[in-house]
C-alpha cells in the first residue's frame, strides 16, 4: 500500500494498522537520518518513536497536502532542535545551580575561616605570657627555635615545651567547639 493512502486511513479512519505499517515504512530510515543530528541512536530511536506518537495523537489535525514522508522528516529534524534547546536550557540552569552552590559553600567557607581566625587569636591571648611570647616569635615573626631560645636567653627544649603547650591549649579550645575544627 502506497504511503499516501496510508497517511490518508490514518488521518480519515483511525486505522492503527496503517500507522503500523508505515511505522515499519519509515522507521529504520527515520532512525539513520536522525543520528546524524544527535549522533546517538537510543536519542534517534527516541525521537522517531515520539513522531510517531505525535502523528497518531494529532491524526485529525494533519494536512492532507504535505507528504506523509515530508511530514516525517520534517517532525524528526524539528524534534531534534526542540530537544537541543530544552539540553541547553537543562544545561544552562544546572551551571547556574553549580555556580549557586558553590558561591554558597564558598561564602560559608569564608565565614568558617574567619570564625576560626578570631578563635585562635582568642585562645592565643588566653596563653600565659611566656607562652603566648613564644608562640607569636614563631608564627607570627618566622623565628626559628634557636632564633627564639637566643633572643629570650632560654633553652631550645623551653622554646619547643612551649610550642607544645600552647598548640594543645588551642587544639583543646577548638575541641569544645567542634563546628570550628580545622
Amino acid at each position: 500500500m502506497e504511503d499516501g493512502a496510508l497517511y490518508d486511513r490514518i488521518r480519515e479512519y483511525d486505522d492503527e494498522d496503517a500507522l503500523e505499517k508505515l511505522f515499519h515504512l519509515y522507521y529504520k530510515t527515520l532512525c539513520s537520518y536522525t543520528v546524524q543530528f544527535t549522533k546517538s541512536m537510543p536519542e534517534a530511536e527516541d525521537i522517531v518513536q515520539n513522531i510517531f506518537v505525535k502523528l497518531w495523537a494529532n491524526r485529525e489535525t494533519l494536512n492532507r497536502a504535505d507528504s506523509i514522508k515530508a511530514y516525517l522528516y520534517r517532525s524528526a529534524y524539528n524534534a531534534y532542535i526542540d530537544k537541543s534547546r530544552e539540553d541547553r536550557k537543562k544545561e544552562m540552569l544546572m551551571e547556574t545551580l553549580k555556580y549557586e552552590a558553590l558561591s554558597e559553600q564558598l561564602e560559608e567557607d569564608v565565614f568558617l575561616q574567619q570564625q576560626r581566625i578570631e578563635k585562635v587569636r582568642d585562645l592565643v591571648e588566653t596563653l600565659p605570657g611566656r607562652c603566648k611570647e613564644i608562640l607569636l616569635l614563631s608564627k607570627q615573626k618566622g623565628y626559628k627555635n634557636k632564633e627564639i631560645a637566643e633572643h629570650l636567653n632560654i633553652s631550645i627544649k623551653t622554646v619547643e615545651s612551649q610550642i607544645r603547650i600552647a598548640f594543645q591549649k588551642i587544639r583543646a579550645g577548638f575541641k569544645k567547639n567542634s563546628f570550628l575544627v580545622f
